[in-house]
């Protein structure tokens, strides 16, 4: 059976896990400043847990296209007493750290974070890896091109499916390299990809398992609903569960998603229908 490791618990991926998403950031594209006090960010972890999320990912550094950067120590200082406040008051919540930074994702393990998300896959910030492999948590590594503030334009490929599986497939090796045993792949949906590229990486996700490792996918309310449906983030829920469903039907371990009611719905609906084939 499939597993990772978090925090000496194994966490098993057959059966397809939500990960709900708690953005910390003023600027985020769907929940950005939703979340201003402790109580808020309390209320909306306890929600999700409730709901049935397994992970709940932790973002202090927005990454919608175009993003304002902002410095490691700002980072930190969002981000931080976050953690410490979900650990403090959910101590077994298993939190994913949504950075791409070695110092942020350090700070964050040591007071009790469970995993990285790391969208740039170790490229942004050459000690990511080696910190990941000293802190011995799973490792989420996603397929991007270039920052969030260029990726809208690095959106050209020769062939968009065969370079995301070598893409993927070097960098899982350098993360085994350094002795990384737990680590899932994402392919990075809206990051140096227009929308139609968005429909045909979904369309090939199923290709994704000749890395024979468990898929997150994070589809959530993104811009290939959005644009293609002709609403705001605020109304593409359904799209979102649409979609999910696909990628649970394309091979999906994880549905990183903003709703995780419905998200638990959908893989509940799709397990139940795989067990009366």
């Amino acid at each position: 059976m499939r597993s990772i490791n978090c925090k000496g618990k194994l966490i098993y991926l057959d059966t397809p896990n939500v990960m709900g998403v708690l953005n910390i950031t003023p600027d985020s594209f769907y929940d950005g400043g939703s979340y201003k006090d402790e109580q808020d960010i309390l209320r909306q972890a306890e929600k999700m847990l409730n709901d049935g999320a397994t992970f709940i990912d932790v973002g202090a550094y927005s990454s919608r296209p175009g993003a304002t950067d902002v410095s490691v120590d700002e980072e930190c200082m969002r981000l931080i007493p976050v953690v410490k406040l979900l650990v403090k008051n959910f101590p077994d919540i298993l939190l994913s750290i949504d950075t791409f930074r070695a110092k942020v994702a350090r700070e964050a393990v040591l007071v009790g974070a469970s995993l990285i998300n790391d969208i740039s896959a170790g490229l942004i910030d050459d000690q990511m890896l080696q910190t990941v492999s000293e802190l011995k948590v799973p490792y989420i590594l996603m397929h991007m091109r270039g920052t969030p503030q260029t990726m809208k334009a690095l959106t050209q490929y020769e062939d968009l499916v065969k370079e995301v599986i070598s893409y993927l497939s070097e960098r899982v090796a350098a993360a085994r390299v350094l002795g990384i045993n737990d680590v899932i792949i994402d392919p990075g949906f809206g990051f140096a990809k227009t929308v139609s590229q968005n429909f045909k990486l979904l369309n090939a996700t199923d290709q994704l398992q000749i890395l024979d490792l468990p898929l997150l996918i994070g589809l959530s309310r993104k811009s290939m609903i959005t644009k293609t449906l002709d609403v705001d983030a605020q109304s593409a829920l359904n799209g979102t569960t649409v979609l999910n469903t696909i990628a649970l039907e394309k091979g999906a371990s994880i549905l990183r998603v903003h709703d995780v009611k419905e998200a638990v719905e959908a893989v509940k609906l799709y397990q139940t229908l795989i067990a009366s084939a």
